[in-house]
């Protein structure tokens, strides 16, 4: 995948990407994606598997994305399967559960919609107490979905920095939320 001259976009972009373009992208982050996945899905292998194909769709459909002045592809899959396993998440807690068969009588209550709020509450006093440093870097990688690159141009500092610095406020809000409870 050549990438044209930064900060051009290809000329005449295909409606869809090829399929040799799929497959080094598969090739090249492929693993990478998944793993991630499997950690977001709580080593639901199918449930990973599932998203790691929608994802390779969203670049099937969007070969725009392959096009750019980016060095890697792997922060937008990132950004794409974690928004994917969102969705899919959503999607589940919203369906009234299956029954399970000889229960079709039987309701099921739905879970607790307390948790969530709960956990959300947890999470925002344990980013409190992050450093403004931290904090910033969190933003603007987890909850704006920026690239390592994007969120150094944003913060303007270097792209060294924004790894260091997520690395580190990561370890710390674990070490937080273990405090709390919302971690095991």
């Amino acid at each position: 995948m050549t990438a044209p001259a930064p900060g051009k976009a290809a000329p005449h972009a295909p409606a869809r990407a090829t399929e040799e373009e799929l497959a080094q992208l598969q090739r090249e982050h492929g693993r990478a994606v998944f793993g991630f996945l499997l950690g977001l899905t709580y080593g639901d292998t199918q449930r990973a598997e599932d998203l790691l194909q929608e994802t390779m769709i969203r670049a099937w459909r969007h070969p725009e994305a392959l096009h750019t002045r980016h060095e890697s592809m792997r922060p937008w899959l990132f950004t794409v399967a974690r928004r994917l396993a969102i969705d899919a998440r959503r999607a589940r807690l919203s369906r009234a559960r299956e029954a399970v068969h000889g229960t079709e009588n039987t309701l099921i209550p739905a879970d607790d919609p307390i948790e969530p709020s709960i956990q959300a509450l947890d999470i925002r006093a344990a980013l409190a107490r992050l450093t403004d440093d931290h904090r910033a870097v969190l933003q603007q990688v987890y909850f704006r979905g920026l690239s390592v690159n994007e969120a150094a141009a944003a913060l303007g500092i270097p792209p060294g920095t924004v790894k260091s610095r997520t690395y580190y406020a990561l370890r710390s809000l674990r070490g937080v939320l273990r405090a709390y409870g919302t971690l095991d």
